[in-house]
């Protein structure tokens, strides 16, 4: 799993640095320095939204004694994609803003639920690490 991880990390920042050496020579660097100053603050903003907007519908199935889980798998794709907006890159945004947005969530929603499912299946849970 570790291994995994790393290849994935290592490939992601080449990938990063590709698109962005791509996006320089097309557009020169100080529109591409701005585009990626502009998707960020765009970014920031749609969580503070989308975050609020979670948290008051957690709070409200809380009080309602419902059950959170589908909220809560929401709650966690828009910490996620607010993490990936955060960071410098025009893939880790475009995935970033699809975490984000409410209309593309879901695709990520299933394949979360399914994980979870599989964990709990298995017996095991979720484990976290800590050092």
């Amino acid at each position: 799993m570790k291994n995994r991880m790393a290849i994935l990390f290592i490939l992601a920042v080449i990938l990063e640095a590709a698109v962005f050496a791509w996006l320089i020579e097309y557009f020169g660097f100080f529109k591409t320095f701005v585009l990626v100053l502009a998707t960020t603050v765009i970014g920031i903003a749609m969580v503070q939204f989308e975050g609020r907007k979670a948290m008051n519908d957690l709070k409200a199935l809380a009080e309602s004694g419902q059950p959170p889980g589908r909220k809560l798998v929401d709650g966690v794709c828009i910490m996620a994609g607010g993490a990936l907006l955060i960071a410098p890159g025009f893939l880790t945004d475009l995935i970033g803003f699809t975490l984000v947005f409410p209309l593309t969530r879901p695709l990520y929603h299933r394949a979360a639920m399914r994980w979870i499912e599989k964990r709990m299946k298995k017996g095991g849970g979720i484990t976290f690490y800590r050092r």
